[in-house]
């Protein structure tokens, strides 16, 4: 076999340190294009270094990463949704499935192939992984002789590998991470994590991630990229090699270099993927708008939609407000406090002494939208968007986020009419 070229994990300094080598940083931001996350430094994956693949070589893969002591995470069909659960072997992964998406609707159907990855991003991300969404912080425990025991659960750090990641999740990652870093939100991941992409060959109804500068085409950031092929009765993936782990992987894979001819039509895939978006928005200036216009009639318009659910909040990969709640039992003999996720969208997060500071459905979204894509830039140097389209999917009444930005930009009040 020839080399395997070895693309880089691009990594990045904060004060001193370095982030995991398994998380992309996207954090690390310019102004001169504000409201695209930046991808991370380092070189980029160049189209053209693939290797073939066969379908059954995913099979092998998946056992090859079992055999290594890795868990693997991946796509799998529950609940009528496809979600990220550990996985044995490839043949759980939801093969032969595809998502609809669109403004507060989420249907699975059955494809006219056999794809394994021919969906998009369902409610989970990675978020979960990294930031639980309930975590014991502290516990107490009362013996029978009524010595009192405290202290922090304590876990091993644990092999993750994902697969299926998709370029719009990765960027997620690495701005969550970056958030974590900053103390923003307390972290409780340090597993080790692999990262095998999946570049996406088609895009769903509710995503935008080619406005964010985010996708559909994963450059770095992960170990392994798979691009998957089903053309002329054949069925096959291109495989590009991020990283020393990742090139150690395909040593141990059916692999072959890839054709001029195949590494053509896997390039072509996230371009085809890229035009077919179900959502556009536009990001010149976008931070200053929002601020220019926080009193626009708009605001009481989506709220008079808004049920306060937090839903987008819960499906977004990005979003990290946490709370802390204390637990016990009826003896009283256990007592706890965990942390656990929260949204914007409920009252008693603004609460403060005396009260709310956000009592009205129109200040919540309102705070939610403009952090999201305006201040989170003044916090964290970096869009809080990936475009990945979770929020409107899963939004009951179908609130579409690129919608809104739209209609305040046709009436800006800043000057009249944009």
């Amino acid at each position: 076999m020839p080399p395997i070229p070895i693309r880089p994990r691009a990594t990045a300094e904060n004060n001193g340190r370095i982030t995991s080598p398994s998380l992309m940083n996207c954090a690390a931001g310019t102004r001169r294009d504000r409201m695209r996350p930046s991808p991370p430094r380092g070189p980029p994956v160049t189209a053209g270094d693939y290797h073939r693949l066969p379908r059954e070589g995913l099979d092998t893969l998946v056992a090859l990463l079992a055999r290594r002591g890795w868990i693997v995470v991946g796509p799998v069909v529950r609940d009528g949704a496809i979600v990220l659960d550990e996985i044995s072997g490839a043949g759980e992964l939801p093969i032969g499935w595809t998502d609809e998406q669109d403004g507060g609707s989420y249907r699975l159907r059955r494809r006219d192939d056999e794809a394994c990855f021919g969906h998009v991003v369902g409610p989970d991300s990675l978020k979960r992984f990294r930031l639980p969404p309930a975590l014991t912080v502290f516990s107490a425990r009362r013996g029978p002789d009524g010595e009192i025991t405290m202290g922090r659960p304590e876990r091993e750090p644990r092999r993750m590998a994902f697969l299926g990641v998709r370029s719009c999740d990765l960027h997620a990652m690495g701005i969550l991470d970056g958030v974590l870093r900053s103390g923003a939100a307390p972290s409780a991941s340090a597993d080790e994590t692999l990262i095998i992409a999946v570049q996406c060959g088609e895009a769903g109804g509710t995503c935008f991630c080619a406005s964010m500068g985010t996708g559909p085409r994963a450059e770095s950031g992960f170990d392994l990229a798979l691009t998957e092929v089903i053309e002329d009765g054949e069925h096959w993936f291109a495989v590009e090699v991020g990283t020393p782990a990742g090139a150690e992987l395909v040593g141990d894979l059916p692999v072959r270099p890839a054709t001029a001819e195949e590494s053509q039509e896997a390039a072509l895939r996230p371009e085809r993927a890229a035009a077919q978006m179900g959502r556009t928005l536009e990001t010149g200036d976008l931070r200053d708008l929002l601020m220019g216009n926080l009193e626009h009639p708009r605001w009481e318009d989506v709220a008079s939609r808004c049920l306060s659910c937090g839903n987008c909040t819960m499906a977004c990969p990005t979003c990290f407000c946490v709370e802390i709640a204390d637990t016990g039992d009826a003896t009283g003999a256990e007592a706890g406090r965990e942390q656990r996720w929260a949204s914007c969208f409920t009252v008693d997060h603004a609460y403060l002494n005396g009260g709310s500071v956000r009592p009205t459905t129109h200040s919540r979204y309102r705070q939610w939208m403009t952090h999201k894509l305006s201040t989170w830039w003044d916090q964290f140097d970096t869009s809080g968007c990936v475009g990945c389209g979770r929020c409107i999917t899963w939004c009951p009444v179908g609130i579409d986020i690129t919608a809104e930005v739209a209609a305040i930009r046709a009436s800006d009040e800043r000057g009249g009419a944009s």
